[in-house]
């Protein structure tokens, strides 16, 4: 007796389900346990140094200690290291030999800002500015009138690094970039987005009220540097040794009547930084390969410098644990596999034009699975082979992990990159995977709880596999 027709189609047709016709109502608790702790994360790691450094304290609070060169490296140690204070690799050490390669999650810390530049305090009108230069791909006309802190780092002469806090704590002040008035802004309204706002202008005012005399110059400066001196023991010459990134004040919260989403500045690419480290600590057992978490600073910019994806701090750390089992580097990596984890667009209705719908990712729908990102001609990407995407739904299907797989929008609507490509260099089998994302690389961006505990459960997934080659 031959198939019927809804026999044919459910055996033969994908059917897409929305996540929560999925999950059971535990899952549903445990997704709201877990984004709790998501929470709590984005509002302690506004900066890629904070990250770190919340990345560092988890990591001992389980058991996880700094890897000293030359050590035993054995089945069951859990081994970090610190990048600079603003990258950071953990291993959990596997039952199997490194020869046998790694399960690698890597995600990225850093987000779009806006840095203060070398020398930025300037006083005009009677105002006190803070200049700065963008970092990272953001669309200028959103950072302008929004509350704004100031977080990083003044280093001193003497090699002293003091953390600098301004407006994050209650009662804090906050900065702000100014915009023109609707009744002024004719001109201004007629230019693309991308020119309305010039970068020049990404100004941050910090004061108003003057000192000294009234014949005196630059009085509201002078008062603004008074402040930062009495607080910090800082002088002007000291911002040339600074880092200092200006973020969004808002808080991370939930969104939506039903508390379903998530919104909060740095979704991109916290969101999957810390499922991949959480899973990593959640771990109850020694995993058959050794797990591995990189988070990586600078991938906003290209993966660029000494604590990016493109660092050998990531390879002297794998050589050197390579070393006390007595493995070659390379043999490691050609048996490896590298979960790139960073977000992907999710599907925006309203701006429904530039995507392909039927290769898109939707909100609730779980990890998006990307085969490849890059631009236009998939130039920059790193296309995972069919074997790769096979090994991924295999282990997510056997876990229970809901999944769907994306593009990042229509060919040539634009693209994106990840450290992806930079894993791939080093011969490490690569495959991009992160939660869908509105409104990526604004200040504030919105992702569905659903989501992000899929991205965790994927995680997990990924450490307890071992990728067959």
């Amino acid at each position: 007796m031959s198939e019927s027709y809804k026999e044919l189609k459910k055996k033969l047709l994908t059917a897409k389900k929305n996540g929560y016709d999925r999950v059971s109502d535990a899952d549903k608790a445990a997704m709201e346990t877990y984004c709790a702790g998501y929470i709590d994360f984005l509002n302690r790691c506004k900066t890629e140094r904070l990250c770190a450094a919340e990345a560092v304290r988890m990591a001992e609070e389980s058991g996880y200690r700094p890897y000293v060169r030359g050590q035993e490296v054995k089945p069951g140690d859990k081994l970090y290291i610190r990048n600079r204070g603003k990258a950071v690799t953990l291993a959990h050490i596997g039952k199997r030999p490194l020869s046998d390669g790694i399960q690698l999650a890597a995600a990225h810390i850093d987000s779009p800002r806006l840095d203060l530049k070398p020398t930025p305090l300037y006083e005009e009108n009677e105002l006190a500015f803070l200049k700065t230069h963008y970092y990272g791909g953001i669309r200028k006309y959103q950072w302008v009138t929004i509350p704004l802190e100031l977080r990083g780092v003044v280093a001193l002469k003497d090699g002293t690094a003091l953390p600098v806090n301004i407006g994050a704590e209650p009662g804090d002040p906050k900065l702000v970039i100014t915009d023109l008035l609707p009744h002024l802004g004719q001109e201004q309204g007629k230019k693309p987005l991308s020119t309305a706002i010039p970068a020049e202008t990404l100004n941050l005012l910090v004061g108003s009220r003057p000192i000294g005399d009234e014949d005196d110059s630059g009085r509201v400066k002078l008062a603004v540097m008074q402040l930062l001196n009495e607080k910090y023991g800082v002088t002007e010459d000291d911002f040339n040794s600074a880092e200092l990134e200006a973020v969004p004040a808002s808080p991370a919260c939930e969104i939506g009547l039903d508390r379903s989403m998530i919104g909060s500045y740095g979704h991109d690419d916290r969101v999957c930084a810390y499922a991949v480290l959480k899973a990593l600590l959640d771990l109850p057992e020694t995993p058959e390969k050794t797990a591995v978490c990189m988070l990586a600073d600078k991938e906003e910019i290209g993966s660029e410098g000494v604590t990016g994806m493109r660092s050998a701090a990531f390879d002297t750390f794998m050589e050197d644990l390579c070393a006390a089992q007595g493995v070659t580097l390379r043999a490691c990596r050609e048996k490896s596999f590298c979960l790139s984890a960073d977000v992907t667009a999710a599907f925006d209705p309203d701006y429904a034009d530039v995507y392909d719908k039927r290769n898109a990712a939707f909100l609730n729908y779980g990890i998006g699975l990307c085969k490849y990102t890059g631009a236009r001609g998939k130039s920059g990407a790193s296309d995972a082979d069919a074997e790769t995407v096979a090994f991924a739904r295999r282990i997510f299907d056997e876990s229970g992990v809901i999944w769907q797989i994306a593009e990042l929008g229509k060919v040539d609507a634009g693209g994106g990159g990840t450290v992806a490509a930079y894993m791939a260099q080093r011969n490490i089998t690569t495959l991009d995977a992160g939660v869908p994302v509105l409104s990526m690389h604004a200040p504030f961006e919105t992702v569905a709880k659903l989501d992000c505990y899929q991205m965790y459960r994927g995680a997990l997934a990924v450490y307890r596999a071992a990728f067959p080659r």
